[in-house]
C-alpha cells in the first residue's frame, strides 16, 4: 500500500484488484503528526486529540493522504459555568428589583412574595449546580451515560471536533470540520409532556386565556421590557462616567477634550432618552399606579433643584415637572413624557454652556473678544489674565451636570419599577411552571451554546488568514447548520422539540473578538437572557491581522438553521404509524431562514467577491433542489441532509451533526459525508468508495478496545477518548419485512422470559 510512517502503526487493509487502502498510522500526541492546525491557541480549547492517517487511491492511480482528528473540548464545561454564573447574576438583580418595587396592594403583594419565594429556590438550584460543575476535574466531555444526571444538565453530550485533513497530489490541501454533539435536550427533566416547542406554545396559550388575576403582556412586550431594563443598567453608569469626564476636562480647561467628552455624553444620553420612547413604559406606569394601595403612585422624591433653575436664562424650559403623579381619575398620562424629556432638556443646557465657554475662550485668546456681550454677562471671564480659569469652567458646568444626573435618576427609578411590574406578570402566572420552563430553556440553550462557541473558535482559527471569510464574517455573519438525526417517535419527539428551540435561541448570540491581555484565552460570556455576547480572546499576533471592523469591536452574528431527518428503525415506525409533521415543519421553517441568509449574502457581499464565488458554486440551484426535497415529503430523505451540508460548506458555515447521544447515527453520517467529499472533491477512485467507508468505520482501525477504554461506560483510561466516529453500527434502515420479523421474535422472547 505504500510506505508506513515511522512509529507504531496499526494496519487495516482491504484488498481490491491487487491494491490496498489502509490505516497506516495512529497516534494520540499532536506533536507526532505534522500539521499546520496544531497551534497553541487551538490547543488551549481542544484536548485529548486522536489522529488516524489513511492513504487512498485517486482516479488517476495516485495516492491521497487523509488524516482524521478527533478532539474533546474543554468548552463543554467552561461555557455552562460561564452561563450559569450569568443567570445567577441576572436573577439576583431581578429579585432585588422586585423587592424594590415599592408598596403594592394586598393582591399584588402576595403574588410578589410568592414569586420571590420560588425565585430564591431556583437561585439555590443554579448555585448548587454551579458548585458541582466547579468540582469536575476529570474528563472534558460528558458521556451519554451521564446525560440524565442533574448536576450535568447544562453540559452538552459528547461534544467533539471531527476534522478531516486531505492532502491530494494535484489539489490544494483542504480541511473539513464537523462538530458532533448530542442533541441539546433536558434529559433529566424528561419528555413525558413533550419538549420546549410544545410546552412554550401551551404555556403562552393558557396565559393568554387566563388573565383575570394578571395583566397579560405578550412575549414581545415582555422581551421589550427586559431589553429596556438592560439598556438602563448599561447606559446609566456610562452617562455618569462621561459626565465626570466632562467635568474633568472643564477643570483642566481643555477645549478639545471638552468637545470630545461632550460628544460622548450626548451620544449616550440620546440613546438613553430614546430607550423610553415606547408605549410599553407609559402603559406599565399606569398599571403599576393602579396596583398601588388606593391607586396612589408612590414615586421617589424629586430632585431638590429643578431643571429650570439650573438652566441658563436663554435656555429656559417650556414645561415644569410636577412633584407627583395625580391620583386615580386625575392621572396625567403625559407626566411621564415630561419627566423623561427633562433628561434631554438638561443635556441641551449642558451643550449650550459648553458652547458658550468655548466661545468665550476663543474670544479671550483673540484679545478684543474679552469685551464681547458674553464677557459682560460673566465678569469672571472678561479678563483673559484671570488666574483661575479652570475653576470657573468647572463651577459653570457642575450644577448642570448634577441636574442631568438627578433627572436621569428619577427616570431610571420610575422606569425600573414599572418594567419590573411587567416582568412580575410573567412570573406570577402558573408558578412554578414558568420558572421550570425557564430552567429547561436555560439547560437546552447552555448545551447548544457550548457547541456553537467551540465551532466558532475552530472556524475562526482555520480561516484566520482568509480575507474573504473575514469580510463575510463582519458583513453578513456566519451560517451555522445543524444536521439532526432524531426520529419523530417516542421520547425523541421531545428531544427534537427541545433541540429546535435551543438552536433557534442561538440567533440571540453575537461574538466579539478582543485581544488577550494574558495567557488566558478562554472565551467569556456576557449579556443576559435573549441577548448574549461571547468575547473570544486572540493572542496579540493573531488579533493584529484582523480587519479594522473586527478589531474595533463590531459584533459578529450567527444564523443557525436545523434540518432533521430521522433515519433509524423508530423513524420507520413513525412514518408508517405515527406523525412526522414536526420534522416537516422544522425543515420548512429553517429552509426559509437559510434562503433569507442567502439573499442577504448576495446583496451585501461585494461584486468582485460574488463573481469569484459564483464561478465555484451554483448555490441557487442547490437551494431549489433542497426546497424540492423538503416539499417532496419522501421517507427518510437523506438527500436533505446532503444538500444542506453542501450549501453550508459553500457558504463558509459551521457544520454540526447531532443525534440522541452523538454516537452511532452521528458516526455513520460523518463517515459517509467524509467519503463522499473524498469522492466528489478529491477524485477518490469510485471502486474504492465502499472500501474507504468500511476502513473508516472499522472498529479494528482503533485497535482492540476493552470496556474500560469506552467513554460511554463512564470512565476513561489515560484520558484517551474513543471516537464515536469509528463505531461499527448495524443497518440503520430496516425494511418493513425485517421489521415485522424482528417485532414478532422480540415479543416471543419476552413472553418466554416472563412465563
Amino acid at each position: 500500500m505504500g510506505e508506513i510512517e515511522d512509529g507504531e502503526a496499526d494496519h487495516i487493509t482491504a484488498d481490491v484488484q491487487g491494491q490496498k487502502c489502509a490505516l497506516v498510522y495512529e497516534c494520540t500526541a499532536p506533536e507526532s503528526v505534522n500539521g499546520k492546525d496544531n497551534l497553541p491557541f487551538l490547543n488551549s480549547v481542544l484536548k485529548n486529540p486522536v489522529y488516524k492517517l489513511y492513504r487512498f487511491p485517486t482516479a488517476d492511480n495516485k495516492w491521497m493522504q487523509v488524516r482524521e482528528q478527533m478532539s474533546e473540548s474543554i468548552l463543554s464545561f467552561h461555557i455552562p459555568k460561564e452561563l450559569i454564573s450569568l443567570h445567577i447574576k441576572e436573577d439576583l438583580c431581578r429579585t432585588q428589583e422586585l423587592k424594590e418595587l415599592g408598596e403594592l396592594s394586598p393582591h399584588w403583594d402576595n403574588l410578589r412574595k410568592n414569586v420571590l419565594t420560588h425565585c430564591d429556590q431556583m437561585l439555590n438550584l443554579y448555585q448548587d449546580i454551579l458548585a458541582e460543575l466547579s468540582k469536575e476535574t476529570g474528563s472534558s466531555f460528558k458521556s451519554s451515560s451521564s446525560k440524565g444526571e442533574r448536576t450535568l444538565e447544562f453540559v452538552p453530550v459528547n461534544l467533539h471536533l471531527q476534522r478531516m485533513h486531505v492532502h491530494s497530489p494535484h489539489l490544494k490541501d483542504a480541511l473539513y470540520d464537523v462538530i458532533t454533539v448530542g442533541a441539546p435536550a433536558a434529559h433529566f427533566q424528561g419528555f413525558k409532556n413533550g419538549g420546549l416547542r410544545k410546552l412554550l406554545n401551551k404555556f403562552e396559550t393558557e396565559r393568554r386565556n387566563t388573565g383575570y388575576q394578571f395583566i397579560y403582556y405578550s412575549p414581545e412586550n415582555t422581551a421589550k421590557a427586559k431589553e429596556v431594563l438592560s439598556n438602563i443598567n448599561q447606559l446609566q453608569p456610562l452617562i455618569a462616567t462621561h459626565a465626570d469626564l466632562l467635568l474633568n476636562s472643564a477643570s483642566q480647561h481643555s477645549p478639545d477634550s471638552l468637545k470630545n467628552s461632550l460628544k460622548m455624553l450626548s451620544e449616550k444620553t440620546e440613546l438613553f432618552v430614546h430607550a423610553f420612547k415606547d408605549q410599553l413604559v407609559r402603559s406599565a406606569l399606569l398599571a403599576l399606579y393602579t396596583a398601588r394601595p388606593g391607586g396612589i403612585f408612590q414615586k421617589p422624591p424629586s430632585p431638590k433643584s429643578s431643571t429650570e433653575e439650573s438652566c441658563p436664562q436663554d435656555q429656559t424650559l417650556p414645561m415644569r415637572r410636577q412633584d407627583s403623579i395625580p391620583h386615580h381619575s386625575d392621572y396625567d398620562e403625559e407626566e411621564w413624557d415630561r419627566v423623561w424629556a427633562n433628561v434631554g432638556k438638561s443635556l441641551n443646557c449642558v451643550i449650550a454652556m459648553v458652547d458658550k465657554l468655548i466661545e468665550r475662550d476663543g474670544d479671550s485668546k483673540g484679545g478684543n473678544g474679552s469685551r464681547s456681550n458674553d464677557g459682560e454677562k460673566d465678569p469672571s471671564l472678561a479678563d483673559s489674565s484671570t488666574p483661575h480659569p479652570r475653576e470657573d469652567w468647572y463651577a459653570e458646568l457642575h450644577p448642570l451636570i448634577l441636574t442631568l444626573k438627578e433627572c436621569m435618576g428619577e427616570v431610571v427609578s420610575r422606569a425600573k419599577q414599572s418594567l419590573t411590574f411587567v416582568l412580575l406578570q410573567e412570573l406570577a402566572y402558573s408558578l412554578p411552571q414558568c420558572l421550570m420552563l425557564t430552567l429547561r430553556r436555560d439547560i437546552v440553550f447552555s448545551q447548544a451554546l457550548a457547541g456553537l462557541v467551540c465551532g466558532f473558535i475552530i472556524k475562526l482559527h482555520s480561516s484566520l488568514h482568509d480575507p474573504d471569510f473575514l469580510r463575510q464574517l463582519y458583513t453578513v455573519g456566519l451560517i451555522v447548520q445543524y444536521e439532526g438525526l432524531l426520529s419523530t417517535y417516542s421520547d425523541e419527539v421531545g428531544m427534537l422539540e427541545d433541540m429546535a428551540v435551543g438552536i433557534s435561541d442561538l440567533k440571540n448570540v453575537a461574538f466579539k473578538i478582543i485581544e488577550a491581555q494574558s495567557n488566558e484565552v478562554l472565551p467569556v460570556v456576557t449579556g443576559r437572557r435573549e441577548h448574549y455576547v461571547v468575547e473570544v480572546k486572540l493572542p496579540a499576533t493573531m488579533f493584529e491581522s484582523l480587519p479594522l471592523q473586527i478589531k474595533g469591536g463590531q459584533l459578529l452574528h450567527v444564523h443557525p438553521v436545523l434540518f432533521n431527518v430521522g433515519i433509524n428503525e423508530q423513524q420507520t415506525l413513525a412514518e408508517r404509524f405515527g406523525d412526522v409533521s414536526l420534522q416537516e415543519s422544522i425543515n420548512q421553517e429553517n429552509f426559509e431562514l437559510l434562503k433569507e441568509y442567502y439573499t442577504i449574502f448576495m446583496e451585501k457581499m461585494p461584486p468582485d467577491y460574488m463573481s469569484h464565488f459564483q464561478e465555484q458554486n451554483d448555490l441557487k440551484g442547490l437551494l431549489e433542489n433542497l426546497h424540492q426535497n423538503i416539499q417532496a415529503k419522501k421517507r427518510k430523505n437523506v438527500e436533505i441532509m446532503w444538500l444542506a451540508a453542501t450549501i453550508c460548506r459553500k457558504l463558509n458555515g459551521i457544520r454540526f451533526t447531532c443525534c440522541k447521544s452523538a454516537k452511532d447515527r452521528t458516526s455513520m453520517s460523518v463517515t459517509l459525508e467524509q467519503c463522499s467529499i473524498l469522492r466528489d472533491e478529491h477524485q477518490l477512485q469510485k471502486d474504492f468508495f465502499i472500501r474507504a467507508l468500511d476502513c473508516m468505520r472499522s472498529r479494528q482501525s482503533q485497535g482492540a478496545l476493552n470496556e474500560s477504554d469506552d467513554p460511554e461506560t463512564g470512565c476513561l483510561t489515560d484520558n484517551k477518548p474513543t471516537s464515536r466516529h469509528f463505531y461499527p453500527v448495524a443497518l440503520l434502515l430496516v425494511s418493513s419485512h425485517l421489521l415485522v420479523v424482528w417485532l414478532i421474535l422480540s415479543l416471543a422472547l419476552l413472553l418466554a422470559k416472563y412465563q
